[in-house]
């Protein structure tokens, strides 16, 4: 008999994903019967949502935590700027512009951070994230310090109207979020996916049975760039103002995004969700106590670090053994009559 691996398709995820099909279409006509209030919070949290799964794709995954992905925010905003204000792009077209640029630029960064190994590591990308911000702020051409503005040119070539400028935003927010997940999920079914949970449970094993471990470490982190540079670049084309401050702010494009992570459980593509909505509800309860909101948000991040360290998907996981995106892979046997039909299936002539 010879060894395979499989992936649990359970009836719990059968059922999840018929209910997220029919939430998703729900959530594109949200715009049609609700405020432009309650769009404008749902398209912030789609797009916390595909910053808070990347994060969790680089860390919880690759095992590479970075403290500076807020680098790849503003250089992907800065980039839209340039491509609109500059270049005459439309600005639809130059969100994934954006984030081809983030990659591009991630590719140098990456072979200098990648020198570094655990919290060198951390605190190296944070340093780096801090240089961006300190160079951008430099340059007259980019607004220096006090940043700039997109030109109402610009602003009507998205849509003439505000109401459904505002529409448009919120759907590609959804897109963009939902595209994130998407990829994630794949990747993580995918062999480069079985190779980042080798990385992430021994490097130095992985690498014994021939997993290629620094180019799926580069592949993973300039992907990751991308993205979070196309995110950025939609994120400050709804602002329509961006800063050095603004777009390489370290708590509002990572520490909230960890915090996320952290409490929902990192290593799950569910845990994400639930430090979303968790981030959110607190955010709303605590917006008029001023401090005491970061210092009450610490102190959960702090409880769930030394309590529960899985998070709260890790524990209703372990508790429940519940997987409403079944990326895990057990070990089965194969006989050789069940091989010779799999081979014959595959074999386009059989």
């Amino acid at each position: 008999m010879r060894a395979a691996f499989r992936i649990d398709r359970g009836a719990a995820g059968r059922v999840f994903g018929l209910a997220a099909l029919i939430a998703a279409a729900a959530l594109a006509s949200l715009p049609l019967w609700v405020d432009s209030g309650v769009t404008r919070l749902a398209g912030e949290m789609a797009y916390y949502l595909a910053l808070a799964q990347l994060w969790n794709l680089l860390a919880g995954y690759a095992g590479l935590v970075s403290v500076g992905q807020q680098a790849y925010v503003g250089l992907g905003g800065y980039a839209l700027f340039v491509l609109c204000g500059s270049l005459g792009v439309h600005p639809l077209l130059a969100i994934p512009l954006a984030g081809a640029a983030a990659a591009a630029l991630s590719l140098p960064i990456a072979l200098i951070v990648f020198r570094l190994r655990g919290a060198q590591f951390a605190v190296g990308t944070w340093v780096v994230a801090e240089i961006c911000q300190l160079v951008i702020a430099q340059l007259p051409s980019l607004g220096g310090g006090s940043g700039q503005s997109l030109t109402a040119a610009v602003v009507r070539a998205i849509a003439a109207g505000r109401t459904t400028r505002e529409m448009i935003f919120y759907w590609c927010s959804l897109a963009a979020g939902l595209a994130v997940l998407a990829l994630v999920y794949g990747l993580l079914r995918s062999r480069i996916g079985l190779a980042l949970t080798a990385i992430r449970d021994s490097e130095p094993a992985s690498r014994s049975v021939g997993v290629d471990t620094f180019r799926t470490k580069l592949l993973t982190y300039v992907v990751v760039a991308f993205c979070t540079g196309a995110v950025g670049g939609l994120i400050f084309l709804q602002k329509l103002r961006i800063s050095p401050d603004s777009g390489f702010g370290l708590q509002d494009w990572t520490v909230v995004v960890i915090f996320m992570v952290v409490i929902g459980g990192i290593g799950t593509i569910e845990g994400p969700f639930l430090g979303l909505f968790i981030y959110f509800a607190l955010r709303q309860l605590l917006a008029d106590y001023g401090s005491w909101y970061l210092i009450i948000l610490g102190c959960v991040a702090v409880f769930f670090m030394l309590y529960a360290r899985d998070g709260i998907w890790g524990w209703i996981s372990a508790r429940f053994g519940l997987q409403l995106f079944p990326v895990r892979r057990h070990l089965v046997r194969v006989t050789p009559a069940r091989r010779a039909s799999l081979d014959d299936a595959a074999d386009p002539k059989g």
